[in-house]
């Protein structure tokens, strides 16, 4: 064997040799540090708000994001392959429990899943209703989470306080958004009972939002908009329409009063997404999601617009003021 052939052998062992301990350090790596997938549906304040609250709800049960967990979040910008593809990345890579914000998002980590890989919903409105889970009580399988159902009465309350002489509700929701869906009819439900003539209306995307909010700024004398995230994402939109045309937009969100709503009972959004990222610790720590009850986050606190009551003359009235001011925020 000559001296060349002898060099080249050393080669390919030393290759051989230093692949074998990457590969090893990798494997351990991969088993001393678990992901933590996070797939949100789209960019807005509100689903930023759940990913931001779960990420403080995983440090405080201690889990870091570099320190002993890997996260890797991605964000589908309401595509739906990318739902799909992001969703399986997830379980190609072996992650140890999935957050879903969002029903599509979290209906895509079930589906890729399979009944395996624990999914921690984000603030899904109907869990059972989106076959999500079999009872909140008691889910049954590998989802779990938080439900953030909107508190309606409590909306409903402040239409009648900030518009007293209102006397048809209309009410925006998006089509494909089961959330949407399921409060917008609710509350036309809720309102009809209480003397209002509702009418409701659909968008198919946010571009739909410019025309339809035209048609219904004509025909109503205040508008509601549900937690939806279509709605959410053309909020601006909606509020520049309606404005034009002197009527009031009571929203579900704090979020979408910061973007031109005139007030609500805003349940946090930051707070549904702390509750899921500490199921998602405690998923971690080894409990099983068929055993962990949906947590539902209801209880919310007074938000109000000042300068949008201002733009359109309205006066709030002065309780919901001192609350917000005492218990809630006062946007400027």
């Amino acid at each position: 064997m000559n001296k060349r052939l002898l060099t080249f052998i050393g080669v390919i062992a030393a290759f051989l040799v230093v692949a074998f301990f990457k590969s090893s350090n990798d494997e351990q790596s991969q088993k001393g540090i678990p992901t933590v997938g996070i797939l949100q549906l789209v960019t807005h304040p509100a689903l930023d708000q759940i990913h931001n609250g779960a990420i403080a709800g995983l440090k405080d049960e201690g889990f870091v994001n570099g320190k002993n967990i890997k996260i890797d979040y991605q964000n589908a910008q309401a595509d739906q392959s990318n739902l799909k593809t992001m969703a399986q990345k997830f379980i190609n890579e072996h992650a140890k429990v999935t957050i879903g914000i969002a029903t599509p998002a979290a209906l895509s980590l079930a589906k890729a899943a399979d009944g395996q890989t624990p999914v921690l919903m984000g603030g899904i409105t109907d869990p059972v209703g989106a076959g999500l889970v079999k009872s909140i009580n008691k889910p049954g399988g590998n989802v779990s989470g938080t439900s953030g159902d909107s508190p309606l009465q409590a909306h409903l309350d402040v239409i009648k306080e900030v518009v007293p002489k209102a006397k048809t509700l209309g009410i925006i929701y998006t089509s494909s958004d089961h959330g949407g869906t399921y409060h917008a009819k609710k509350m036309a439900k809720l309102a009809e009972s209480q003397g209002f003539k509702v009418k409701l209306y659909t968008i198919a995307s946010t571009n739909d939002m410019q025309q339809v909010a035209e048609t219904m700024a004509n025909q109503v004398d205040v508008v509601y908009a549900p937690q939806d995230n279509g709605v959410a994402s053309a909020m601006k939109t909606l509020v520049n329409v309606t404005n034009q045309n002197k009527i009031p937009v009571i929203p579900a969100a704090d979020t979408m009063v910061k973007d031109g709503g005139i007030a609500t009972i805003a349940v946090s959004q930051y707070q549904i997404g702390y509750q899921t990222g500490k199921m998602a610790g405690e998923v971690l720590k080894g409990k099983k999601t068929a055993t962990m009850p949906v947590v539902s986050v209801t209880k919310g606190e007074p938000v109000i617009n000042l300068k949008e009551a201002q733009t359109l003359g309205i006066d709030l009235p002065d309780k919901l003021v001192q609350q917000a001011k005492e218990n809630g925020e006062v946007i400027q």
